[in-house]
C-alpha cells in the first residue's frame, strides 16, 4: 500500500528540512507542531497543510512521522490525551525519526499494535544540510515488512536505509552511533589541547591527525574490520607497544598540566589487558578486553 498522505509531527530545525522535503516529492504533507508560529512559517515557506492539533495532523493520514526531542514527548504526542493514536487508522503506520530510547520505544509500539497501528522507528544520521539534500543515513528497525511499506518515504528522505533489526533497533544503532562519534570528537580534542599545551600548532595538528587517523588510518577501515571481524589480529603492533605510546601520551599532558582525562583511562584499559592477554599479543586482541568482560562476541 502506498504512503501518500503523511501526518508530520514536529517542524523544528531537522524537522522543517525533512517534511519541505516530502513536500518537494509529491508527497501530501499535513504538519503540525507544539509552536504555531514555527508551523506557520513553515506552510508559509513550503506549502502543505497545517494542524491545528495532532489529531487533526493524524486524521486520514496513512503514515505519521514524528520528529521530536525525545521520547517522552513522542509517546505523549501517540498515546497521550488528545494523541495522534486516537484517530489513526488501523493499519496505517507510525514512522518515529527521533533519538528516542529502544525500550520505550518497544512499549509504545506494543500499545499502538493493539490498536491496529504499525510502528517503525527510522532515526537518522546527518545534520539540517544533510536533511536538506535528502543524504541523511536512516536506520530503520521494524517488521521487514512495514519498512518495505515505508521505503519509498524514507528514500525521499537519505542516501541509503540500514534495515537494523526488529523494532528499537534502529533507535539502539543510532545511540551507538552517536556514542562512539561523542568519544572520538572528545579524544581528538584532548588530544590536540594536550598538544596545543606542547607548542604544536593547531592547524599543523588538524591536518597531520586528518590523515594519520581518519580514512586508512581510521581504526574500523584498519583495524576493527579486516583484523578483529576476521579474527585475524596482525596488524603487526603488539598490545603493550601501543600500551606503552599511551603512557607517553599520559605523561605528556601531566609535564603540560593539560586536562587529559580520556587519555589517563583509556590507558589504564590497555594496561590492564597487556597485563590479562600478554604484552606480545597483537594489538587488536584488545577486543576480547570488552568480550569478556561483557559475555559477547563482535
Amino acid at each position: 500500500m502506498s504512503l501518500r498522505r503523511i501526518g508530520f509531527v514536529g517542524v523544528g530545525r531537522m524537522g522543517d528540512a525533512m517534511a519541505a522535503r516530502l513536500l518537494r516529492r509529491g508527497f501530501d504533507v499535513v504538519a503540525y507542531d507544539r509552536d504555531p508560529l514555527r508551523l506557520a512559517g513553515f506552510v508559509a515557506q513550503h506549502g502543505g497543510s497545517a494542524a491545528r492539533s495532532l489529531a487533526e495532523a493524524a486524521a486520514g493520514a496513512d503514515a505519521l512521522i514524528t520528529m521530536l526531542p525525545h521520547g517522552g514527548v513522542v509517546r505523549e504526542a501517540l498515546l497521550g490525551p488528545g494523541g495522534a493514536a486516537g484517530v489513526l487508522a488501523a493499519d496505517s503506520i507510525v514512522i518515529d525519526m527521533s533519538s528516542t530510547d529502544p525500550e520505550s520505544t518497544k512499549a509504545t509500539g506494543a500499545e499502538l499494535a493493539q490498536r491496529g497501528i504499525r510502528m517503525v522507528d527510522a532515526p537518522v544520521m546527518g545534520g539540517v544540510v544533510f536533511a536538506r539534500n535528502a543524504s541523511l543515513d536512516i536506520l530503520a528497525g521494524g517488521d521487514p515488512g512495514d519498512i518495505d511499506r515505508c521505503e519509498e518515504l524514507l528514500s525521499s528522505l537519505g542516501r541509503r536505509i540500514y534495515r537494523c533489526g526488529p523494532l528499537g533497533s534502529g533507535h539502539t544503532l543510532k545511540a551507538i552511533a552517536n556514542y562512539i562519534n561523542a568519544a572520538t570528537f572528545s579524544a581528538v580534542l584532548e588530544g590536540m589541547t594536550v598538544g596545543r599545551k606542547a607548542g604544536l600548532d593547531t592547524a599543523l595538528m588538524a591536518e597531520a591527525l586528518t590523515a594519520l587517523c581518519a580514512g586508512r588510518q581510521h581504526p574500523l577501515e584498519k583495524k576493527v574490520i579486516p583484523q578483529v571481524l576476521t579474527r585475524s589480529y596482525a596488524t603487526g603492533m603488539t598490545l603493550d607497544l601501543i600500551a606503552k605510546d599511551l603512557r607517553i601520551a599520559v605523561g605528556l599532558a601531566a609535564a603540560h598540566r593539560a586536562a587529559a582525562p580520556i587519555a589517563a583511562c583509556v590507558a589504564s584499559i590497555w594496561d590492564d589487558a597487556s597485563e590479562h592477554f600478554g604484552a606480545d599479543v597483537d594489538q587488536a586482541e584488545i577486543v576480547r578486553y570488552w568480550e569478556e568482560r561483557g559475555n559477547v562476541r563482535l
